[in-house]
């Protein structure tokens, strides 16, 4: 996963719009099969194992009342099929994957950018928090819709995600922030009916919540490493957005925004390591973004080929360690697909 697109960044190939819509579209194809299609891999495969066990027998309407509705309706319909897990697997890849393609191919060097997410978004994330990831297919959605000035598509693709993780609502204040161009007051009153609104859906399971991220916070081995993966591209982006960021203004506001959040999460994560480790995974999208524009700190043809180079091998280097040294990395290993298990 980490080779095709490291081998399409370094190709001199690059061929004409027909011949980059097959590429992507079979990356896509392979990507959501090896995903999907995936057998006793990752650290939570049990767990989603007993929640499709409970989606099992139970009417419809009971499903979707379990928790995350989007995400537990498709536990029911891939139960009703005798389908198992590998569907509900395959769906969630597949809008990971959808999501993931849609935000790269905006990007100067869109395989680059693919790169720097199979390191860990789509071999950590994909496959070890399948609600979360098919949350973050959508919330990558959300954010091309933003950054295309539509607003409504960004709210929908928003909402569509919190059905399968409900923590996403965190993106709707920091949307609204990104296309507001009005007076303080408008910011602040559009920033609280976003934060009520986010609350609202979160009510359900707000005590749960509370007591497991706050009260008696589970702990987060790796939270202190991914959010300083979040922060040193953050810094990048604050200290050097003159140069990275040459659209429109509402998209420098979004990742600066993203990026300001990315380092708060820095002290937070020792408080409360879960919880905003959680969170955290809202904002990789900013080492997609800054990662894939870094050669444009560089004005020497040269040294844009040396920052290439460097980020190739620093995202190798982070999957290689995870692998080798993750305290949970074993339950990636050996990698198993289905049918051949």
């Amino acid at each position: 996963m980490l080779a095709l697109p490291a081998l399409l960044v370094l190709s001199p190939f690059r061929g004409n719009n027909n011949v980059r819509r097959l590429a992507w579209g079979s990356i896509c194809v392979v990507f959501t099969m090896f995903i999907g299609l995936r057998h006793q891999v990752g650290g939570d495969w049990g767990a989603y194992i007993n929640l499709y066990q409970a989606a099992v027998d139970i009417p419809f309407t009971e499903a979707v009342g379990l928790s995350d509705p989007g995400y537990y309706a498709l536990n029911w319909l891939s139960a009703l099929l005798g389908t198992e897990i590998y569907l509900v697997n395959l769906v969630c890849a597949a809008i990971l994957m959808t999501g993931v393609i849609s935000f790269c191919r905006r990007q100067p060097l869109p395989w680059l950018a693919l790169l720097v997410a199979v390191a860990y978004t789509l071999v950590v994330v994909a496959m070890g928090y399948t609600r979360q990831g098919a949350a973050i297919g959508f919330e990558l959605l959300a954010l091309v819709a933003l950054i295309d000035g539509r607003f409504k598509r960004f709210v929908l693709f928003i909402l569509l995600g919190a059905l399968f993780h409900k923590t996403l609502m965190v993106m709707l204040p920091i949307g609204f922030l990104a296309t507001s161009k009005n007076s303080y007051r408008t910011v602040f009153f559009g920033v609280l009916v976003c934060i009520g609104l986010s609350l609202t859906i979160l009510a359900e399971q707000y005590a749960s919540l509370w007591s497991n991220y706050v009260e008696n916070p589970m702990l987060s081995d790796g939270g202190p490493v991914r959010v300083a993966m979040n922060a040193l591209p953050a810094l990048i982006c604050i200290l050097f957005r003159k140069k990275l960021m040459l659209s429109t203004e509402r998209e420098r506001r979004l990742w600066i925004i993203m990026a300001l959040l990315s380092l708060a999460c820095i002290p937070l994560v020792f408080v409360v390591s879960t919880a905003v480790d959680r969170i955290a995974l809202y904002f990789i999208p900013l080492q997609l973004y800054v990662y894939s524009n870094f050669h444009r700190l560089f004005p020497d043809r040269m040294f844009r080929t040396v920052a290439v180079l460097a980020v190739i091998l620093g995202y190798g280097t982070v999957l290689w360690v995870w692998l080798t040294f993750g305290s949970h990395s074993n339950a990636w290993l050996p990698y198993q697909i289905w049918p051949f298990i």
